[in-house]
């Protein structure tokens, strides 16, 4: 294991204090907190309230938009490692479409790439320059499906992740849990909670991981230190600060592999690529970041009727990237080895972030009305570093011999200039409600600054060029609630998402435009614990991003997705089910030219070069242009569904548990339809066939401890996530095993 680097020498000394002050720990009188009630079910696994959806605490049951809650406890019995694991039962999610990925959490919701957010602030500006969010942090995770820019500014017609991060209370407790797992996985981490002073007005949390491990895919490790402490003060009765800190340092590589067609979901020569082959250089391949992010919330009732809340973050973090992968993803003609290329970036982002807004409640009449509205602020310095080139040596897939090629740089030497967005935005929501009847709206105002470094003439000439946009966005949604426990719902909302940072060829991004239609019920039955929800929908994404290789994006056209979710939490004294299904269908149009139109220009172009590299790009890049016609997305299944069980089986063993989960996910499309132009045939549209995995748990708590074992991929099933047109394709998560104990106090 690499040593962990410096920036934040007190960590290892402050984690230690936090956990072996645990012991110091006594019993403390519970105290309610007026400001903010999450109403949960017994057991803690379902919530009825989602803050995420209208920026305030109102039952799901009332939301005229779809939205998923997990809860923590919902996340440990799941034994999920990472928020892709966490989220992975969710309707319309589908998650790691792109493989195992120490980089990063992602995902698809209804086919498009959510925004993540931490406690309702944008969490990543640009591209890997961010530390991965680590789920033991999170007191719970909200998904909202669809446009939501009218109360974030910031979201993709997909939908945001937002995950909410452990906050000190008035109760004193704690935990301490060791985990270890296959693939010499080895981790600690602690949870402890105090209140002290006058009324236990002033609280305290720590929260603390340190991981050492290894992953599936050959030299590439995952560890990390994460330090989390908070601080609460009840001011008065109506006025509540809360300071929440992350301290975090992750140490890495490519565990994501961009391996060919062939030898993955196509038939090769020599068989199947190894799912734990290694592209990269031992020892040269890293993926480092750091992160101190510190976010300060205050909030103040007025009266019975008004209260202000603001929000505001300061963070600044960074990453040093090294890699190798194949380019073009392709077998040379020996059909075992692949040319290479390396790619070194190292990425900043410093970011200071604001949301204030004020909650105002009406009575009029027989007419309730909620009214929030606010101000919100971004500013965001990014900056990425790029170098990258050939690798003088190919690799044999199937019997590698590292360290032959000729030295690689070790540093960057020319520093990319600093790039800034600044986005202000105003939103005003009101909600009406009547003997039942339940109307939304709501209306935003964005105006965004950014200012960029493009290229010119040549990869050596940049201009800066500064770019103003603006955007009114609004949303629309009535509900009625039926007497029985069901909810008919309809919604209209727009989304509007300014893309931060420069693509990797050079120039800025436009800012992508989204619109949804949505209908669908939700149905609470009355005396149980259980939450059912349906939808229907139809998405429109304007200024789609395409990444046609791993160093060129391309931003263009239209795309149409539909869609059906249907999502179920059913709770009873012994058992819980938590059951998903979702059937997404998409359709993207970025071109007028016709194939033979593409192709023969294509063809002119490929004969003035020699380089066969370069011929595979450009008739790549025109296969490209015609396949992405009036075709479905990549890595987006068509159908996925899922199901989870829990049994308590206290009737056996008071404190026994077994979990139980299955997961569908169907094919996925390569994003490019089949070409034929000029007599000859130039491509082939490829699907990944649909797979299924299945994950268990089992449990047993006494007293003040809980042992439990997890297992993902019982089977350990080798799958293709995903297949994409510029020729790679993704290993999936292989069988993972983690045991775990649990001492709580």
């Amino acid at each position: 294991m690499r040593s962990f680097k410096t920036k934040y020498p007190m960590l290892v000394s402050a984690l230690a204090i936090a956990f072996s002050g645990a012991s110091l720990a006594d019993d403390a009188q519970k105290k309610s907190n007026e400001l903010e009630v999450i109403e949960v079910s017994p057991k803690g696994l379902i919530s009825y309230v989602s803050a995420s959806a209208s920026k305030s605490d109102v039952p799901i049951t009332k939301t005229p938009v779809s939205v998923s809650v997990l809860t923590s406890k919902r996340i440990s019995d799941l034994g999920a490692e990472t928020l892709q694991d966490a989220i992975g039962y969710v309707a319309g999610v589908y998650n790691g479409p792109y493989g195992v990925d120490t980089r990063g959490d992602w995902s698809k919701i209804r086919g498009v790439d959510p925004l993540t957010y931490i406690d309702g602030l944008q969490m990543q500006f640009g591209h890997y320059n961010n530390t991965r969010t680590n789920p033991y942090t999170l007191e719970r995770v909200e998904i909202l499906k669809g446009p939501s820019s009218v109360l974030y500014g910031q979201g993709s017609t997909g939908g945001i992740i937002n995950s909410v991060s452990k906050r000190p209370h008035s109760e004193t407790q704690g935990e301490i849990w060791a985990q270890l797992g296959n693939y010499d996985r080895a981790q600690i981490a602690g949870d402890y909670n105090t209140a002290f002073g006058q009324d236990e007005q002033y609280q305290a949390r720590f929260v603390g991981v340190y991981r050492n491990s290894d992953t599936q895919t050959d030299f590439v490790e995952d560890n990390t230190l994460v330090f989390a402490p908070s601080f609460a003060w009840d001011i008065s009765q109506d006025t509540r600060f809360t300071l929440l800190t992350n301290f975090q340092e992750n140490e890495s590589g490519s565990s994501t592999q961009f391996f060919p067609h062939e030898g993955t979901l196509l038939p090769a020569k020599y068989g199947q690529i190894p799912s734990e082959r290694f592209v990269s250089e031992p020892g040269w391949d890293r993926y480092d970041t750091e992160q101190m992010a510190l976010t300060a919330i205050l909030e103040h009732s007025i009266s019975d009727d008004t209260q202000v809340r603001w929000s505001t973050r300061y963070s600044d973090s960074s990453s040093e990237y090294r890699t190798i992968f194949s380019w073009p993803p392709k077998f040379e003609a020996d059909k075992r080895s692949v040319n290479r290329i390396f790619s070194m970036s190292d990425g900043e982002s410093k970011s200071f972030l604001s949301d204030i807004q004020v909650h105002q409640y009406v009575e009029f009449s027989d007419i309730e009305i909620n009214i929030v509205a606010g101000i919100d602020f971004q500013d965001a310095e990014t900056r990425t570093s790029r170098l990258r080139g050939a690798v003088s040596s190919p690799l044999d897939l199937y019997n590698p011999v590292y360290g032959q090629n000729a030295p690689l740089p070790q540093e960057i030497a020319v520093i990319a200039p600093e790039q800034t967005d600044t986005q202000l935005g105003g939103y005003i929501q009101a909600t009406f409600e009547y003997q039942g009847f339940i109307l939304n709206t709501a209306l935003r105002h964005d105006d965004v600054e950014q200012s960029n470094w493009e290229k010119v003439d040549d990869i050596a000439s940049l201009i800066k060029v500064e770019k103003s946009q603006s955007a009114l966005t609004g949303r629309v949604g009535a509900l009625y609630q039926f007497e029985n426990g069901l909810s008919p719902y309809a919604s209209y909302s727009e989304s509007f998402q300014p893309l931060y940072g420069s693509k990797p060829q050079g120039g800025g991004y436009d800012p992508k435009e989204g619109q949804q239609f949505e209908y669908g019920v939700k149905y609470q039955p009355e005396g149980t614990e259980h939450l059912i929800t349906a939808s229907v929908f139809h998405i429109t994404d304007k200024n789609h991003v395409r990444q046609i290789s791993p160093i060129e994006h391309v931003q263009d056209g239209e795309v149409s997705v539909d869609g059906f979710e249907l999502e179920a939490q059913l709770e009873w004294d012994n058992l819980d089910i938590y059951a998903s299904y979702a059937y997404t269908t998409s359709e993207q149009d970025t071109t007028p030219l016709s194939a033979d139109q593409i192709m023969t220009q294509a063809g002119l172009l490929a004969q003035q070069t020699q380089d066969p590299a370069q011929k595979q790009a450009i008739i790549g890049g025109a296969v490209l242009a015609i396949g992405t016609d009036d075709v479905p997305l990549s890595a987006t299944p068509e159908h996925l569904a899922s199901v989870w069980a829990t049994y308590r089986a206290d009737n056996l063993l008071e404190g026994l548990k077994f979990g139980a989960g299955i997961r569908y996910v169907g094919k996925t499309f390569d994003g490019s339809r089949s070409v034929s132009a000029g007599g000859f045939d130039y491509h082939k549209a490829l699907t990944t066939d649909s797979f299924t995995l299945y994950d268990m748990m089992v449990g047993y708590q006494f007293n003040d401890y809980e042992l439990s074992l997890n297992i993902d991929n019982l089977t350990d099933k080798t799958v293709i996530t995903s297949c994409l047109y510029r020729g790679d394709c993704f290993y999936g998560q292989r069988r993972t095993i983690t045991a775990n104990l649990k001492y709580r106090f």
